[in-house]
């Protein structure tokens, strides 16, 4: 490739298994090692560690069967772009599928709002990250640390794809060995057999012996489904970053194959183990932090200052992957059309700049907002982009009912991924993400809000994407007389 900028055409990656080079611009940087660890930590967000707390108090052990649910509407979303991805690798994932299967209108709208979730994610997480640096060094203020995170993060996205991957690598790593280790460690705690435990090893006893399984009632499931059905999202970033590996199909394949360990494990198995070292009501649990109150119970000394070097590191890994992921969707859209065409060229490196850059800037811009006028500005930015993880999954869906026949009239032999039990558990979890939805309206409260603003906040970008594509027809109409 030469030292210019180059114009990423249509037409996306050449799909084939074994292509070292996407036809887009864009350069095979990332190993499978990078993508096999960007597979497992997309599925270990901030809000696993930090959000817990509030659902274990809401549902009681009930919470176990909110995230059963959520994690089952995720292995299925999962396995429907797997299954497009397998076959059709591209840096636009979802966007791009939906653009071919429902229409230019689709793919824009759901493009855009995938790309303004994660830039206001960039935002969160720089905080988050800030809070914590600016405990351990007070010198410093929030706002001073909060830069330098998305400073340095821009830099490493900036440097190489392989930088990204790097990165992501580590901190993945670590997220990834922190969760074992404690479900490993926990395990020995429950039942009485880790050395030098100050848990009574109760084995499964706390899960029943404080008001009973459903505490709450067996409503709360669905009270607690709704606050953690966002620390799922992420999931999907591995079939963005598969256009630019050495063996996409391989590496898609491999990641929707193993989605349901990574679940059971990270997620259920964690959440498991909280629930079984001490009771759910356990006060320390909302004040401390779900895992820190149970690594305080086990005995681990300085377990808080443990558990914030991990958080630091989940809230590091999401925001790295957040840039990443927004910077790639704008750079498709910008090689469909639906965005400025800067955003499709890529430097020397494969990396396309102006995408990342532009993501970047309406990240600070975020991150200001968060300081300035956090009550309404950071406010409606959040609750706007609250619901879109929703939206994204019924997208998925609905696209994946017409890409099959797509994939199985033009490239049979690429559809190496099947959707189970196809189209039945397709509808059904189209039933399931409506019913979350719905079930948000009728909640009230913060949850309701997130859906009508980001419905409001979907309705304009839809209604841009619609006066696009006549604008566009009527030109194409005008050139053709």
């Amino acid at each position: 490739m030469t030292s210019q900028p180059t114009l990423a055409k249509e037409g996306g990656t050449t799909g084939s298994a074994g292509d070292s080079q996407p036809s887009d611009g864009l350069k095979a940087g990332l190993k499978n090692r990078h993508l096999s660890m960007i597979a497992i930590g997309g599925v270990i967000g901030a809000g696993l560690f930090v959000g817990s707390g509030s659902g274990i108090a809401a549902a009681g052990p009930a919470i176990l069967l909110s995230y059963a649910l959520v994690g089952t509407m995720v292995v299925f979303v999962m396995r429907m772009l797997g299954e497009m991805a397998a076959a059709r690798p591209s840096s636009g994932s979802f966007s791009a599928y939906a653009d071919q299967a429902l229409g230019r209108w689709a793919g824009f709208t759901i493009g855009w709002l995938y790309w303004f979730f994660w830039v206001v994610v960039l935002a969160v997480e720089a905080t988050a990250g800030a809070v914590i640096l600016e405990s351990w060094i007070p010198a410093v203020p929030q706002w001073a640390w909060a830069l330098i995170v998305m400073v340095v993060l821009t830099a490493t996205n900036l440097a190489s794809v392989s930088s990204y991957g790097e990165f992501e690598f580590w901190f993945a790593g670590i997220k990834v060995v922190a969760i074992a280790a404690f479900v490993v460690v926990g395990f020995l705690a429950v039942f009485g057999v880790l050395p030098g435990s100050d848990n009574p090893g109760a084995g499964f006893a706390h899960l029943t012996d404080t008001g009973g399984f459903f505490p709450m009632g067996a409503g709360a499931i669905l009270t607690g489904v709704l606050m953690v059905v966002f620390s799922f999202m992420g999931s999907e970033i591995v079939t963005l970053a598969a256009g630019e590996s050495e063996n996409p199909q391989k590496a898609v394949t491999k990641a929707t194959n193993s989605v349901i360990w990574r679940i059971a494990v990270f997620y259920l198995g964690s959440i498991f183990v909280v629930l079984t070292l001490l009771p759910w009501n356990d006060k320390s649990i909302v004040d401390k932090g779900s895992y820190v109150a149970a690594l305080d119970s086990i005995g681990i000394p300085h377990a808080g200052q443990v558990m914030n070097v991990i958080v630091l590191t989940a809230v590091l890994s999401c925001l790295n992957s957040g840039l990443y992921t927004a910077s790639r969707m704008a750079f498709s859209l910008g090689r469909r059309g639906d965005a400025p065409k800067a955003f499709a060229r890529t430097n020397a490196r494969g990396v396309p700049t102006a995408a990342i850059l532009a993501s970047v800037v309406f990240g600070f811009v975020a991150v200001f907002f968060n300081y300035w006028r956090p009550d309404d500005v950071f406010a409606f930015l959040l609750n706007s982009s609250g619901a879109v993880a929703l939206f994204v999954w019924l997208v998925i869906c609905v696209t994946q009912l017409r890409m099959r026949g797509i994939i199985l009239r033009e490239t049979p032999e690429k559809l190496v991924v099947r959707m189970w039990l196809f189209p039945y558990l397709t509808w059904a979890t189209i039933a399931m993400i409506v019913f979350v939805l719905g079930y948000m309206v009728y909640d009230g409260g913060s949850a309701r809000e997130q859906v009508v603003l980001s419905l409001l906040v979907a309705a304009l970008v839809l209604v841009i994407a619609l006066v696009k594509d006549r604008f566009a027809k009527a030109t194409r109409e005008e050139i053709g007389h």
